[in-house]
């Protein structure tokens, strides 16, 4: 068992591997890549007999357990905590009002648009709302360094990206629990995602101020890169499986918190620990991408394509109404964002960790499933064709413009 595990896991890193050369080769984005090297290979399996070991009833603990954690983790502590307080108003705003008109517009819009209640219902439409509210704009990041942009929007798209993860995974949480029927213990949906969500911020402030603790007592560089690994995974264990709160929301406030509480240490205890979270960051995520192609299939494309375009369109909509409603109310709170970032913001609102993450895990038992994966599937897809290979031309004719 233990070999065939390690198969497994050299395999889907061998695969990723590859996805790398390409990338470095023929100069493909390389999530873009990963997908089609995973698809490629999917479509192998059959004739070289290999069992890749993914199953629709482990892939959740496998995302949710494994690659997540270090994925929000990871989009915390590379944030700078100066720049971040200065843009927090508009990026909570992004993250919390804005994801939460994004969900209501775009579940509306595919509800609406697939027009067939029995076999999509209006819980369907709700957790493709959900998924496709947390962007993901890795790529677009890479592309905003490159071309010496403002440090003030380089962060307002890391922040608003790993706050609206942290809501949106809630969300998908409560909206899953629904369809699933899952006991609430007698509390309402809102004291639910009260409990589900504050909880998750409060163990994982004080777990945030025993890792920074633990660091500076023991005072070692080496030793600080397997504390904060170890606290990446704790937090979110301990949170999901015995709290019953928001893994996610504690491994957030968790990483926020010892950055912040460390800052001064960068020189010294914490030197080299952006580096650890970079590959581990890149790892899982390419990862994701390489067990995305795996699971795409030729019928989906063919039987599902008039789903995968209406998600395309209502995510769209979604995304440029949730980001201008969030803009304006920032602007009378006194902190506007310009108009030319809002622009970038709305193209640049990728979709694809995160939501290849939480689609993957949904559990095969609802008997929309399917339709769901096809529509997130086509608008990661479409983020990575189409916004994502547009999106530099568009951020150099905005950001040269005086």
């Amino acid at each position: 068992m233990i070999t065939q595990t390690l198969g497994q896991i050299l395999a889907l890193g061998g695969l990723t591997l590859i996805g790398l050369l390409i990338n470095r080769l023929l100069r493909i984005e390389l999530t873009l890549s990963c997908l089609i090297i995973g698809f490629l290979f999917g479509l192998s399996i059959t004739y070289i007999d290999f069992d890749t070991g993914i199953r629709a009833h482990n892939l959740r603990d496998i995302v949710f357990y494994l690659i997540l954690p270090v994925l929000i983790f990871e989009a915390a502590w590379q944030i700078q905590p100066k720049v971040l307080t200065r843009w927090l108003l508009p990026i909570l705003l992004l993250a919390t009002f804005g994801v939460l008109l994004s969900m209501g517009i775009s579940a509306s819009l595919v509800y609406f648009g697939i027009n067939h209640p029995d076999g999509f219902p209006l819980i369907a439409a709700l957790l493709v709302g959900a998924i496709l509210a947390a962007s993901d704009p890795i790529a677009v990041i890479g592309q905003l360094k490159q071309l010496n942009a403002p440090h003030d929007l380089t962060t307002l798209f890391e922040g608003e990206s790993l706050f609206n993860d942290a809501t949106a995974i809630v969300l998908f949480t409560i909206v899953l629990g629904i369809a699933t029927q899952m006991p609430l213990g007698g509390r309402s949906y809102i004291g639910f995602f009260s409990l589900v969500f504050f909880g998750g911020l409060g163990f994982g402030l004080l777990l945030g101020l025993i890792t920074t603790g633990l660091i500076i007592i023991i005072g070692m560089a080496s030793a600080s890169r397997f504390i904060l690994v170890f606290s990446a995974f704790t937090s979110f264990y301990i949170a999901e499986y015995y709290l019953h709160v928001s893994g996610i929301m504690s491994v957030m406030m968790a990483a926020i918190v010892t950055r912040f509480s460390l800052q001064k240490f960068e020189n010294t205890t914490i030197h080299g620990v952006s580096e650890t979270w970079e590959w581990l960051g890149l790892f899982l995520n390419t990862i994701l991408f390489v067990i995305m192609g795996l699971v795409i299939t030729v019928d989906m494309f063919y039987e599902q394509w008039l789903a995968m375009i209406i998600a395309i369109i209502a995510t769209l909509v979604a995304r440029f109404l949730s980001v201008k409603a969030s803009s304006l109310l920032s602007r009378l709170l006194g902190k506007p964002i310009p108009d030319k970032w809002q622009l970038l913001l709305v193209w640049g609102g990728l979709r694809g960790a995160v939501a290849i993450a939480l689609v993957l895990s949904l559990p095969t038992s609802l008997p929309y499933w399917w339709v769901v994966q096809s529509m997130v599937f086509g608008v990661v897809i479409f983020s990575l064709l189409i916004q994502g290979t547009s999106n530099k031309w568009l951020m150099k004719s905005l950001l040269k413009e005086k």
